[in-house]
């Protein structure tokens, strides 16, 4: 059995690499669509289910993933995810046709949807509440870096090498990543063995399957208002059936009850808030650096660095910030500076220097890193151990919704400021990317309103330290929470 110091030394690295891993595979798969769609003879757009298709299976796979680490442990689960994982990615690379890298793309995102709960709730469970800060900390960085760098990554690949490596670079990496699991990670288990909950698990998977999946291709493909308008009606319909059915399971797939926590259900719903809007910016700016400012996709991909460079250096200074003034005002004033660094970048135009917009990319990389590292650590601030892995799951579920929304709502808003005029036309274009900057940034800030009802002394027993005297719950029904 390894012991528990060196447990703590090489789980948030282990799971940080996974979550690296997952992030930036979403993200590097779009800069080789054309490359693929070439090799397959397939047009580019006929390979938009590739993306859908990974997001089908993260929608699905999230809410089962809790209960699979209560029942089978949380290193074999894990090992498991990260095994499917690199196995899947070894099978996109050698697809002969698209039907194949769908088929992959959906086993893969099976494996990628275990990784971050189980590993969240792994580092939940190992680390006390007063060095959880820290430790969630550091896994968070590839979130916020992956989606960055997988264009840019993506892009190089595609220019030096084949398209099939994109896949492959992810086996030495899945390989080493199984290694540290099987020696180092530590094995967690449920107090209690509740059975499945299939029927919540079919209700509430194919709401936000279909919901994901109408959010993705929304904009994408040619979805008349009839068909879309019926799939979004049964989308609400099935998780409103799951939200009745919950109240009444003895066993619920996501209970939600843990909603009537306060610092859980501010990080979750306010978090959920705020990705709407910080989800549409790697959507939106290599754009406005690609077709408002004719910047070759290399040096676009520059640009993004900054905002990773700050990311890294934020964690060291997030434990102070929050010890020092606390998690209600942390992120209330904080996400207005999140907002006001998106609206900065409406003002970003073809003379503007690129130090300016390198300066923006820091800011923003700065907020964003703070914002996310509070918002995931104070969900768990008051949540009781045994319901860590529900916690983690309904975490889970709720971001990668907010990130379908994020993206969605990225390209919703362009094209209704841009309307009928071509993207060829560079001074329109640049204009509807600035008003999306500012309804992005509105969306934003209005998340703000969300925390602003925390209370002061909510989340200390992670930001300070202290025990929590009571749990702090609010005696308000589900239909408000």
């Amino acid at each position: 059995m390894t012991d528990t110091s060196t447990v703590k030394r090489y789980l948030p690295w282990l799971v940080a690499t996974a979550l690296f891993m997952e992030q930036l595979d979403a993200t590097i798969l779009n800069t080789a669509i054309p490359s693929i769609a070439a090799s397959l003879e397939v047009t580019p757009l006929s390979l938009k289910s590739v993306a859908t298709s990974y997001i089908l299976s993260l929608a699905v796979g999230i809410p089962v993933s809790g209960w699979m680490a209560d029942r089978f442990g949380t290193r074999r689960v894990f090992a498991t995810a990260i095994a499917v994982f690199t196995l899947a990615s070894v099978l996109c690379g050698l697809s002969l046709n698209a039907p194949m890298m769908v088929a992959a793309r959906l086993l893969q995102g099976l494996g990628g949807a275990m990784m971050m709960p189980v590993g969240r709730l792994a580092i939940i469970r190992t680390f006390p509440k007063n060095e959880l800060l820290k430790a969630m900390n550091f896994v968070i960085l590839p979130a916020l870096i992956g989606p960055l760098l997988g264009p840019t990554v993506g892009g190089l690949i595609v220019h030096w090498l084949s398209w099939r490596a994109i896949f492959f670079v992810n086996v030495p990496v899945g390989l080493l990543a199984l290694y540290f699991v099987l020696n180092h990670m530590p094995d967690y288990r449920g107090a209690e063995t509740r059975p499945l909950d299939v029927i919540g698990l079919i209700l509430f998977s194919s709401g936000t399957a279909i919901l994901s999946w109408l959010l993705e291709v929304f904009g994408e493909h040619t979805l008349d208002g009839i068909t879309a308008g019926l799939m979004l009606a049964l989308s609400v319909a099935l998780l409103v059936a799951y939200v009745w059915h919950a109240r009444e399971a003895q066993f619920p797939l996501l209970r939600l009850s843990l909603f009537k926590v306060r610092t859980f259900r501010a990080s979750v719903l306010g978090g959920f808030i705020t990705r709407i809007g910080v989800g549409g910016l790697p959507f939106l700016l290599p754009l406005l650096y690609q077709l408002g400012l004719k910047l070759p996709a290399w040096q676009s991909g520059l640009l993004m660095m900054p905002t990773a460079a700050a990311a890294m250096c934020m964690k060291l200074v997030a434990p102070k910030l929050l010890a020092r003034f606390g998690y209600r005002q942390v992120l209330v004033v904080n996400t207005i500076c999140m907002g006001m660094t998106i609206a900065l970048f409406s003002l970003v135009g073809v003379n503007t220097p690129w130090y300016a917009i390198a300066g923006i990319g820091l800011l923003q990389g700065f907020f964003n890193s703070l914002q996310f590292s509070s918002m995931n650590t104070l969900a768990y601030s008051d949540v009781e151990q045994k319901d860590s892995s529900m916690a983690s799951t309904i975490a889970s579920s709720f971001q990668q919704l907010s990130m379908s929304f994020g993206l969605a709502s990225g390209s919703l808003v362009t094209a209704w400021f841009l309307g009928r005029v071509p993207q060829t036309n560079q001074v329109m274009v640049t204009q509807a990317l600035h008003h999306a900057f500012i309804t992005l940034a509105v969306t934003t800030m209005l998340s703000s309103l969300v925390f602003w009802r925390l209370r002061r002394s909510d989340g200390e027993s992670i930001s300070k330290g202290k025990a929590a005297t009571a749990v702090a719950q609010d005696p308000a029904p589900l239909s408000q929470a």
